[in-house]
């Protein structure tokens, strides 16, 4: 067969996992190519314009930062087996960034990528919780990832050093709200993983925001002989025996491959199957839970930088307005008691760079359910509703803001919603996470057929790369390749 109809691997899905995957088995001469279904690449982490200006799409940081020459990480991993230099990506870290729950009497823990700033924190605000607190990040030093792990509750594991249910939702928030499909809870190694990514490791952004780290990704895929398609989605997954035999193209083509890596997701992938049995179909549905958790997003821009119009330097703000935090699917439209702020000129450009407009992102959990079939005209009403509504949940938690001056200075806007997320990443229910039921081996029913990326489990920028990069190890390259 040509080159264009039988490959050595296809990808389904060009976001951070599908082309970290591309990446690495291009370089190792495999005949790739990753299939997409819309005209961007990065998936949940994307961009997309408006009247010429560039919007980041999931992008608040890059997570899992450490500093030059640390090593035995999972951003010097993800560099070294992509054969990136640093300097490409031009990782710049955060200032500080804090979760503030309350409001009158609000308690604040403050963090940055020096992880003695929070442990002092908590020996601040919760003097008995120190001891508790250093035997946890020791055991989350220690985590086993591996597929043979035990699954077990982030919530179960915290209360074994720590005692105040305070502190434990103040544990759990940036994880939750930085990767977790679960309501009101997380499975403690996915909790584990993105605690020391965002906590014990830390924040950066790439200067220009997610193109550049797309770019280079795009341009390494290229040199290795990598194809890529988009605009060009798989329709149907043609099956036999225990193997996928061939893809259907939205347009009616048929594609072989040997082996086949989707990032779209374990459910979304398995509704592609033409070919499964009675008895296979309802199994898998019941093996993966369908994952509800989905955000709104407001994006603000500003002629003036965000400290002009009355914000404090932080990088980001996780808030909650109570002392309990209730992560789950509103029964509202979106739920504006919870959420983050994220301030991307709020990162350590140097001293000669600074972002030429100011940029506000707030994002809080929201209802696909009640965003879904709204018509067009009602849909851009209660996006103009809550947008406002977003707006004003965090007026309290910055006192010097000034409203007039927000409204005078805005340049343009923008939202998206769950409705937003299930168009442009074909995730069910706008569940930006996936499912709540995680294949960390990623296998699947199917001996030629595995999933990276979000249903795989590792989470964040550098967790997507990182999944891709594992799956493409362990099921498509041979042993004596470097892991």
């Amino acid at each position: 067969m040509n080159s264009s109809s039988h490959y050595d691997v296809v990808i389904l899905g060009a976001g951070l996992s599908g082309l970290a995957a591309g990446v690495r088995l291009a370089h190792y001469g495999k005949k790739v190519c990753i299939f997409e279904r819309h005209n961007a690449p990065g998936g949940l982490n994307s961009f997309y314009s408006i009247k010429g200006r560039k919007f980041d799409v999931g992008l608040h940081a890059v997570t899992n930062f450490v500093p030059q020459g640390v090593r035995g990480t999972a951003l010097t991993r993800v560099l070294r087996q992509l054969r990136i230099d640093r300097s490409e990506l031009d990782l710049c870290e955060q200032r500080r960034s804090r979760i503030t729950f309350g409001r009158e009497a609000a308690v604040t823990l403050n963090f940055s990528n020096q992880y003695a700033l929070f442990e002092s924190e908590v020996a601040s605000h919760f003097p008995k919780a120190s001891d508790g607190l250093k035997q946890l990040v020791e055991r989350i030093k220690a985590t086993d990832y591996s597929p043979d792990a035990p699954v077990l509750s982030a919530r179960a594991v915290i209360k074994e050093y720590i005692h105040d249910l305070l502190l434990e939702d103040m544990l759990l928030c940036v994880p939750l709200f930085y990767g977790s499909a679960q309501e009101g809870d997380m499975s403690y190694s996915q909790f584990a993983m993105l605690f020391q990514a965002s906590i014990l490791e830390g924040l950066a952004r790439p200067f220009e925001g997610i193109r550049p780290l797309i770019k280079v990704l795009l341009e390494k895929y290229r040199l290795g002989g990598g194809e890529r398609r988009m605009k060009c989605g798989v329709s149907k997954l043609e099956t036999k025996a225990n193997k996928v035999t061939a893809l259907v193209l939205d347009s009616g083509e048929i594609i072989t491959a040997d082996s086949v890596l989707s990032s779209i997701g374990a459910l979304e992938t398995h509704a592609l199957f033409t070919q499964l049995s009675e008895d296979q179909a309802p199994e898998i549905k019941h093996e993966v839970k369908e994952g509800r958790v989905s955000f709104a997003e407001t994006i603000s821009i500003y002629e003036e930088q965000p400290t002009a119009l009355g914000f404090s330097d932080e990088t980001a703000l996780f808030f909650n307005d109570s002392t309990r935090l209730d992560y789950s699917v509103p029964k509202d439209q979106v739920d504006t008691r919870c959420g983050v702020v994220c301030i991307p000129n709020h990162f350590n450009f140097g001293p000669d760079r600074k972002m030429p407009e100011g940029i506000v992102k707030i994002t809080c959990l929201a209802n696909y359910a009640q965003w879904a079939h709204l018509s067009e005209e009602k849909y851009r009403q209660d996006k103009a509703l809550w947008y406002d509504k977003m707006q004003h949940s965090v007026l309290s938690y910055f006192p010097n803001l000034k409203p007039e001056l927000l409204k005078s200075s805005l340049v343009q806007s923008d939202m998206f919603t769950p409705k937003t997320i299930k168009r442009y990443t074909g995730h069910l229910n706008g569940a930006i996470y996936g499912s709540p039921t995680k294949n960390i081996a990623g296998k699947t029913k199917f001996s030629n057929l595995y999933l990276c990326g979000t249903d795989q489990g590792f989470l964040g920028i550098i967790g997507a790369m990182l999944s891709g990069i594992t799956m493409a190890n362990t099921h498509i390259l041979t042993k004596g390749v470097e892991a």
